[in-house]
């Protein structure tokens, strides 16, 4: 079987820092516990989705798979903290909002979704207040609570952990040795887990060594879910290209400002071996030298070649200036969306839709709930 911590650094001198920040981790967890700090519950179905590990692990796809599921019937609300924002307080955004008030994911969702409601607000509980009350927004059937899994404030009818295969929370450490937010014990409060950017060719095997790994207790389930890639969309205009029509062995400068990159990497192989990485941190803002790196890196790759990012670096890059008529005609994003494995599609959406319809202000929904029991 392959090492799922393959690309899980451990800085071991910085070890004692992180007992002593897990002191406060556990300390903080237990007052929830005992209810010192409150969680407040709510009358409207309220969805988490987060993880315990700083960086990526596929919320914004596994959040979009959500919307797609439910906005055809109800009206869906996105709230999310709206990571490196130009703003403060609640913001909720419209057609015209522009990236730097409302963060790069929060910006993607709402130009891929414009019949669903995506509000930004550090503060969960104000945010929550404000979708159900204001006048915009107070139909609002659903809300989808982004990156909130340390938000205990708010206690969600559904708690969904993702966990990155390629950073398994059981090979991990605490802050600031390892990436981990909170012990991995934190992951009894979810309802699902989900282990996520799975290989597409995982054995039989190897799910049940992952599963007795993740040792999870009766009341949870536990999913897998790999990426799907969709045709190449071009950043500056232009056709979309599917990837298998690339030809063979180009020369590709993949251009990713994401936490966990490798299994996009390791995805496009089939297509080239020939891939240069030119990797920048989470939600990294493109400075002027970041893109003069781009241009002169692009410019000494030989031809046939193309720059490949990811949708939430697009939306970044379409805002920056300096980038050569070169790279502008030859770069595209790649969108992606999740597959659950194991069959466990319908199982997870059936979950998830009971939930909505057994909470739901909705009448139309309740009555459905209603006309199914008689």
């Amino acid at each position: 079987m392959r090492t799922e911590g393959d690309f899980i650094k451990i800085n071991e001198w910085l070890l004692p820092l992180s007992w002593l920040y897990g002191i406060g981790v556990r300390l903080r967890n237990w007052m929830f516990d005992i209810g010192v700090l409150k969680s407040q519950s709510y009358d409207i179905p309220i969805i988490a989705v987060g993880n315990i590990t700083v960086g990526g692990s596929g919320k914004t796809p596994h959040v979009e798979y959500l919307v797609n599921l439910l906005h055809n019937k109800l009206k869906v609300g996105v709230l999310s903290r709206g990571y490196k924002r130009k703003s403060h307080g609640y913001q909720l955004a419209n057609a015209d909002t522009p990236m730097r008030l409302i963060g790069d994911e929060p910006y993607q969702m709402r130009h891929k979704f414009n019949d669903i409601y995506v509000a930004v607000d550090k503060n969960r509980r104000n945010g929550i207040h404000r979708l159900t009350s204001d006048d915009a927004t107070k139909d609002v059937d659903v809300i989808l609570l982004d990156d909130a899994y340390q938000h205990r404030y708010v206690k969600p009818g559904i708690n969904i952990l993702l966990v990155d295969y390629h950073r398994l929370i059981i090979y991990d450490k605490l802050l600031p040795a390892g990436r981990m937010r909170e012990p991995q014990e934190g992951k009894s409060r979810a309802d699902i887990v989900i282990v996520t950017k799975c290989p597409k060719d995982l054995k039989p095997m190897e799910f049940r060594v992952l599963k007795r790994a993740m040792d999870l207790y009766p009341y949870q389930e536990l999913f897998f879910t790999t990426l799907q890639y969709e045709n190449l969309k071009p950043v500056f205009g232009g056709d979309r290209r599917a990837v298998n029509d690339l030809p063979k062995g180009i020369n590709i400068l993949l251009l990713t400002g994401i936490a966990s990159p490798q299994q996009m990497i390791m995805d496009l192989h089939p297509v080239s071996s020939n891939i240069t990485p030119l990797t920048f941190g989470d939600h990294h803002q493109f400075t002027a030298d970041d893109i003069e790196r781009v241009n002169s890196t692009f410019a000494a790759m030989k031809a046939p070649k193309i720059i490949i990012t990811t949708e939430k670096d697009s939306t970044r890059l379409t805002n920056v200036e300096g980038l050569s008529q070169e790279a502008k005609n030859s770069i595209y994003a790649l969108p992606i969306r999740i597959k659950f494995m194991l069959e466990g599609e319908e199982e997870f959406n059936n979950k998830i839709t009971s939930y909505v319809r057994k909470n739901s202000r909705n009448s139309i929904l309740v009555k459905r709930k209603d006309d199914n029991k008689s």
